[in-house]
């Protein structure tokens, strides 16, 4: 991986979250990829846990939110993102995480995990 092939897949990260349904996932991760919501959450193991909580954590298409990013660190198949994201009314939210992430040699991600801070 290099920094223009991860700066891609944040991109396709965010497009996917702002679409309906789940059909992005799999140009994102590998059938078999782990996905950590948190260092300490157990992982969802594979592309259909990850479809599920993908689906129970956006509330809709009107979901009104800013992300950035700054990549930190690709080394091989590893990168190191830090995010932030707003969410706009009526819920207003935000967050900085770090995210680590492992690549596939196709490039798509076979291991995720955040570290996510939110302010309260």
């Amino acid at each position: 991986m290099d920094k223009e092939r991860v700066a891609a897949w944040i991109d396709g990260y965010e497009r996917a979250w702002r679409t309906p349904g789940t059909e992005p996932l799999a140009g994102l991760f590998t059938a078999d990829a782990t996905y950590r919501q948190g260092p300490y959450d157990e992982p969802l193991t594979g592309l259909p846990e990850i479809e599920e909580m993908w689906d129970e954590e956006r509330t809709g298409p009107d979901e009104v939110f800013e992300m950035t990013s700054e990549i930190v660190a690709v080394d091989g198949d590893t990168a190191v993102v830090r995010v932030e994201v707003t969410y706009g009314e009526p819920d207003h939210e935000e967050f900085r995480d770090l995210w680590i992430m492992r690549f596939a040699e196709d490039g798509r991600c076979r291991s995720f995990e955040e570290w996510w801070s939110a302010p309260d």
